[in-house]
């Protein structure tokens, strides 16, 4: 807010968000020039405490910001030692064979890690360094110059009134400006989504597309551990009703990582894909792993699915878009902790450059340069045509046509060029009235949990006297627009019960409970009228994930 009087600090870099790009950037930045200021502000109580992702990381990131990251004692405990794939139907499964896969697909080499552990590491790499890390500080807004490029972000606002008014016990928090500002926040970030519709870097792109990744960790029987399998599965339960699938993974202690993603371009909005995530353990292969064991963490988050012809343009006056602020995951290989910490590397590589030559808040172009052309380009080339296949042709068709793609890409060519998206994935949600409701099966309390309970276990949190940080553009669209075209599908598609309606005397009326949010942003993405915006809630709020 203009009227308010904040203190400012002054700083080289600004980096927002304390994930794989953002601590790349921090590291890298102050590997080429120990004397530069770099700030880096975290939402997370700590860092890795927002930190979810599936995940076996390709360390080629990592080899490249520090080569000797196994003597410096990197959480990367467990190589993987065998790839499985499975087509599942109901009672049953077929495995599909991994040598007529690309070499891209091969796990080979890397490794089954927690993120937030992985980020936690990194952070104190980047501290004695001396980076200035901040967890718990939210970036709320961004602060423009006299020429209208970024400057820096406001941090730290603490104890709004509810109306989001500015009352005695606000804290008006600070503004750090640099001479550049790094957003790597995440999917969908606020300030991301905010910078890319002022400066139009979308135009000329693919829309983004995403999906809804949900994951439990797993203590399970010794007897039935395999440290360091992965597999991945296809099929059942989605069949056709969405695209998507599962991955489970060994890690060490006797746990199991448990994820589920569904691709949030389905159409049939009475699609729950929490419950197809519950559902789809009591598949008996699945089942069989996990009985006797107990499920000790639940989380979700969105993934940038677009790929390679939905990024954005990257920079703009005084700011860059790292990781999955601009949408770097490869589809197939269900990575993208690898191409945010090059990103990281890159931007940081760029700055420097124009820091050296006095320059300040113009665009770095040779980051957009380098991520295009260089190695994070070139990963997401070979498989850009994947997702397209899979919305418009469904799941055989895309694993036949899109391995031949993926095969020809690794000598150059496509015989498909470039393939669009089409509708984002608001748009594509029809009208209730054009599909059955789904029946799902009551969760059992032991496999499958109701929402509510395995929300717990994300150890989300939020003060409840802040302004609610989910915004409706207009409050009647829920009950007015969305529910009897709909059936509102907020009430299914959010994976952590923020949205629900309750019947009172005057009719149905539509709730927010907050103080669930575990921050996947699927809302902003999958609403049918984009009317709900996911701005951030004061720092340290969220959900504390232990090592997802």
């Amino acid at each position: 807010m203009a009227d308010i009087e904040r203190e400012a600090m002054e700083y080289d870099v600004v980096i927002v968000g304390a994930g794989p790009a953002g601590l790349s950037a921090a590291i890298r930045l102050k590997q080429l020039d120990a004397d530069l200021n770099v700030v880096v502000l975290e939402k997370g109580s700590e860092v890795g405490a927002h930190i979810l992702s599936g995940a076996v990381l390709d360390p080629c990131g990592l080899d490249a910001l520090i080569p000797d990251w196994k003597e410096k004692g990197a959480p990367l405990n467990t190589p993987v030692t065998e790839d499985n794939f499975f087509m599942l139907g109901e009672a049953g499964q077929i495995r599909i064979p991994t040598f007529p896969m690309p070499p891209l697909m091969n796990n080979h080499g890397n490794y089954i890690v927690s993120m937030g552990n992985v980020c936690r590491w990194m952070a104190e790499q980047a501290e004695e360094m001396g980076v200035e890390i901040f967890p718990g500080m939210a970036c709320s807004e961004l602060v423009y110059g006299d020429n209208g490029e970024v400057k820096g972000v406001v941090a730290g606002v603490f104890g709004l009134e509810p109306d989001g008014s500015y009352g005695p016990q606000t804290e008006p928090g600070m503004e750090l400006h640099g001479k550049y500002v790094f957003l790597s926040e995440g999917v969908r970030g606020s300030l991301s989504k905010e910078v890319i519709a002022k400066y139009d870097l979308a135009a000329g792109k693919e829309v983004q597309k995403y999906g809804v990744g949900m994951k439990e960790i797993w203590e399970i029987d010794p007897a039935k551990h395999k440290q360091g399998s992965v597999t991945h599965t296809m099929g059942w339960p989605l069949g056709g009703n969405a695209g998507g699938g599962s991955f489970i993974y060994h890690l060490e202690n006797n746990q199991v990582y448990v994820g589920f993603v569904v691709h949030l371009n389905y159409k049939n909005p009475h699609l729950y894909p929490y419950m197809e995530f519950q559902r789809f353990k009591h598949h008996p292969m699945v089942a069989d792993l996990l009985k006797g064991g107990k499920r000790v963490a639940y989380g979700a988050r969105a993934i940038t699915e677009g790929g390679y012809q939905s990024m954005p343009k990257l920079v703009a006056p005084g700011v860059a878009l790292l990781g999955c602020s601009a949408g770097m995951v490869n589809v197939p290989r269900i990575k993208g902790n690898h191409n945010a910490m090059l990103s990281g590397k890159a931007a940081a590589e760029a700055a420097i450059d124009a820091i050296k030559a006095e320059r300040s808040g113009d665009e770095l172009t040779a980051y957009e340069v380098d991520v295009r052309d260089g190695p994070i380009g070139s990963d997401l080339k070979k498989v850009r045509n994947v997702k397209p296949m899979w919305s418009k042709w469904g799941l055989t068709a895309s694993l036949v046509f899109g391995g031949l793609d993926m095969w020809t890409n690794t000598f150059g060519f496509s015989l498909f060029g470039t393939m669009g998206h089409g509708k984002n994935d608001a748009e594509v949600t029809e009208e209730a009235s054009k599909h059955q409701p789904i029946d799902y099966p009551k969760p059992d309390g032991t496999l499958s949990f109701d929402r509510l309970t395995n929300v717990s276990f994300a150890m989300t949190n939020h003060e409840e006297n802040q302004p609610c940080h989910l915004h409706l553009g207009d409050p009647e669209i829920p009950v007015k627009v969305n529910l009897p075209k709909f059936d509102e599908p907020a009430q299914r598609y959010c994976p952590a019960g923020v949205y629900e309606l309750i019947e009172d005397e005057d009719g149905p009326r539509f709730v927010i409970n907050f103080q669930n949010c575990v921050h996947c942003k699927t809302c902003d993405i999958k609403d049918p009228s984009q009317n709900i915006t996911w701005t951030t809630p004061q720092g340290g709020d969220g959900p504390n994930y232990p090592n997802m």
